[in-house]
């Protein structure tokens, strides 16, 4: 039988491109949010929405930082406040675009933070890579449902990661208040949440024309890594020996247009239509992994990317809408 989780295949690969994606796709009328979208893939992907006529709005906490960064990358993307680890930031922003009356028919949450060296946490008390990268995105979608329902057909496209592979969501000790703290198991409990969050979303939205989709972007060096040691980063072959990142899009090290081709892929591709739920690599539907499936950092093959079927389990994607909204204290109605 044919599952969703399946490679099409789409006919791109590793070494696609945003340019490659978007060639023939017409956005003129649509409007797409990109969080993190002034900075490193975040910023490509609204590059690349905007090209194609699209009407690209980028929440930001820090406004002029970002003016200033995609005025460099072309300009046409608007900027907005918003700090996903504000929840009043964030229902003021989705406030006014709802209000608007605008149709969203992108939402792309590409806003992250990688590997916090010690335990952090927000103003609740969620530990914060959890709170940013998966609480703020799922609150936002909350707050912006009314406008990506009246888009009579919207995407939402959680940027996840090979990296939960780390650690499956931990329902009983989200916030590490009974286990010892560490920076790869947090970040990997947020990307799974990532994908669950798309599984649960695309069911419950798909009648209402809203599906929703996460990704694996590739091995790339940005902002995303600060906190990673440059001489870690050189022995596991991602930088050579005068700090450049290394492209090699078949051991899933790539450049920034190839990181974010799936990124845009998720968003436009009419090969997605009547499709969602899935998690996607290489702009194509991903492989579930075999259990034991051996990810070594920096030198990962084609055989091994793709999705562990714990972050595509649906009980546990129902557990996760459930504790989300009891963490934000956002009631999700779709």
């Amino acid at each position: 039988m044919r599952t969703p989780q399946q490679p099409l295949p789409s006919g791109f690969s590793a070494a696609t491109t945003t340019a490659d994606v978007i060639a023939g796709i017409n956005l003129v009328g649509k409007v797409a949010i990109v969080t993190g979208g002034y900075a490193g893939l975040g910023l490509e992907a609204a590059r690349t929405l905007a090209s194609a006529g699209a009407r690209v709005i980028v929440p930001a906490r820090d406004v002029e930082r970002a003016r200033h960064a995609v005025a460099e990358a072309g300009g046409g993307i608007e900027v907005q406040p918003m700090d996903l680890t504000d929840p009043a930031s964030i229902d003021r922003f989705a406030r006014n675009f709802v209000a608007s009356g605008l149709k969203l028919h992108i939402l792309v949450n590409s806003a992250g933070i990688m590997a916090l060296p010690v335990l952090t946490r927000d103003a609740r008390g969620n530990e914060l890579q959890f709170s940013t990268n998966h609480l703020g995105h799922f609150q936002l979608t909350a707050r912006l449902w009314p406008a990506l329902k009246r888009a009579g057909g919207a995407r939402v496209v959680s940027v996840s990661s090979l990296g939960h592979r780390y650690c499956d969501v931990v329902f009983d000790d989200v916030n590490y208040e009974r286990r010892d703290y560490d920076p790869w198991t947090a970040y990997g409990q947020s990307k799974t949440a990532n994908i669950l969050f798309a599984v649960e979303l695309d069911r419950r939205g798909q009648q209402h024309g809203v599906r929703a989709f996460s990704l694996h972007p590739g091995g790339i060096i940005t902002g995303l890594a600060r906190h990673m040691d440059v001489e870690v980063l050189k022995k596991a072959g991602y930088l050579d020996a005068g700090g450049q990142p290394i492209v090699d899009p078949e051991h899933d090290m790539k450049s920034v247009p190839q990181g974010a081709a799936t990124h845009v892929w998720c968003a436009v591709s009419p090969q997605l239509e009547g499709k969602g739920g899935v998690f996607c690599c290489d702009s194509d539907i991903a492989q579930v992994l075999p259990p034991g499936t051996t990810l070594d950092f920096g030198k990962r093959g084609r055989e091994a990317i793709g999705v562990f079927a714990y972050a595509l389990d649906p009980v546990s994607a129902e557990r996760l809408w459930a504790l989300s909204e009891e963490m934000t204290e956002v009631r999700f109605e779709v």
